[in-house]
């Protein structure tokens, strides 16, 4: 009887067994979004932003963020930049930032600076640390 029952061809039973992976990438940022194209529907975003010229002081305030540190504290410490108040750029809507910036920064779901949700990410200008604080 139990002779009868082992499958002559495994590939059949791997039939159809990746039909959740297709969902498996978005499936965390899918809950953080609430309500799901929330995020893509923004036309500017209030962020901030602490730009270091080498990558070991971009690490060094990472590490600070990273601790619990404020973000604007942080970037008043740290960036090298003409935003060095809390690294606030204000109010930016699409295309008036570096375009790698703006791909990254667009993606982020808005946060405080007590407690940051934060992206690096390399331009032209050096390493960014980006934060948003508001989209609409």
């Amino acid at each position: 009887m139990a002779g009868n029952k082992k499958p002559t061809n495994p590939a059949k039973t791997v039939k159809g067994g990746d039909k959740d992976k297709a969902k498996g990438k978005g499936g965390a940022s899918k809950e953080d979004k609430e309500g799901g194209g929330k995020l893509k529907a923004a036309t500017a975003i209030n962020t901030r932003h602490i730009l270091c010229e080498k990558h070991s002081k971009k690490e060094e305030a990472l590490t600070k963020l990273r601790d619990g540190a404020k973000f604007d504290e942080v970037a008043r410490e740290f960036s090298e930049d003409k935003a060095r108040q809390g690294g606030s750029l204000g109010w930016k809507v699409r295309g008036s930032l570096d375009a790698a910036y703006e791909k990254v920064a667009y993606d982020l779901e808005p946060s405080t600076t007590g407690s940051p949700k934060f992206v690096e990410v390399k331009t032209g200008h050096g390493y960014h640390i980006i934060m948003v604080e508001g989209r609409r």
